[in-house]
């Protein structure tokens, strides 16, 4: 499995032929938005000649689902597989309709993708439809947590056995603090992959106390 860190929440896995894109951000579409969220860190654009098999969107906020982004990679005769939480189903198929494969990704779902499997779990986020879910490939257990708070029904979705979990740390816009991840990934018990961080603010990921962490770097393959 190759993973791939493509700033804020977004991620690119790598694994059987397959390309499963998660999360991607990568324009200014906050910022027009929000002017006080202005990217800190330039769109490489290179990621836009991906094509990929499988998108992943866990919530329906702009730096999750952008269409700005996703024109990229959905488009009318992309025939690509698109797993999408009720929120951001809704608004994917609105915009980009064709012969894509949408499927409504919420919590309990389970999407099986030849030898990949997806399993949706409960985030604990403003979008009332947020998830986070669960790769199951190669032998390794995925948990890609999607924007979430600290929340003790989040840990009855989750298997005991996980081997990786990707965790926002930034504390606001309702996602954990490096505390609470820290509490977090503790409960959870895998190696862990800090995100949201260094795109909008400041934070230093190296700052995430959970000894047993891999420091990501924008565009650059994580060596988990």
């Amino acid at each position: 499995m190759k993973v791939t860190w493509l700033g804020q929440a977004g991620l690119m896995f790598e694994t059987n032929d397959k390309i499963i894109i998660v999360d991607p951000y990568l324009s200014d579409s906050v910022e027009k938005i929000e002017p006080q969220n202005k990217r800190r860190v330039p769109v490489d654009e290179s990621f836009f000649d991906i094509k990929p098999d499988i998108v992943v969107l866990t919530h329906n906020h702009l730096d999750h689902t952008d269409p700005d982004t996703l024109k990229h990679y959905i488009k009318e005769n992309s025939n690509i597989t698109v797993l999408a939480s009720g929120n951001a189903w809704q608004t994917v198929r609105k915009l980009f309709g064709g012969k894509n494969n949408y499927v409504m990704f919420n919590r309990g779902t389970v999407w099986t993708e030849r030898d990949i499997k997806f399993s949706a779990v409960k985030a604990e986020h403003s979008d009332d439809k947020a998830i986070g879910f669960i790769i199951e490939t190669e032998g390794h257990k995925y948990y890609i947590t999607g924007d979430t708070l600290y929340n003790e029904d989040v840990f009855s979705d989750l298997p005991n056995d996980i081997d990786y979990v990707f965790l926002p740390v930034n504390g606001r816009g309702n996602n954990m603090n490096m505390t609470d991840g820290k509490s977090f990934c503790e409960r959870v018990g895998a190696k862990a992959i800090p995100l949201h961080c260094g795109l909008f603010d400041n934070l230093d990921m190296n700052n995430f106390a959970y000894k047993n962490k891999v420091v990501p770097e924008f565009y650059k393959e994580i060596n988990l």
